[in-house]
């Protein structure tokens, strides 16, 4: 089956585009140190350090540094350095982050 130059053109051009949304999407993520298990694990071992029940505030707090991408400083508060850590909502309205 032919194809017209219009459909071929179409065609390279969507093909270019997905790909520069691809790299300007790579481009924007944050750098990969910030991310992931070992910055989230120490930044939440830190931030759960004198949480009555370490396992859940552990196993919220990773969740929450996956999509962040962020942990605020110490034990408590400080949630302005974060503003997807603090607003980031359990389904009954309470905050989803310890």
């Amino acid at each position: 089956m032919k194809m017209s130059m219009t459909t071929t053109f179409l065609l390279i051009s969507l093909v270019l585009c997905s790909t520069l949304l691809d790299i300007t999407n790579a481009a924007s993520q944050p750098p990969a140190q910030a991310s992931g298990g070992g910055f989230c694990n120490s930044k939440c071992s830190g931030r759960c350090a004198l949480k009555g029940v370490h396992s859940r505030c552990m196993k919220y707090c990773m969740m929450c540094c996956d999509k962040c991408r962020c942990v605020p400083s110490g034990t408590s508060g400080h949630l302005d350095e974060c503003p997807c850590y603090r607003d980031w909502k359990a389904p009954n309205g309470r905050p989803k982050c310890p």
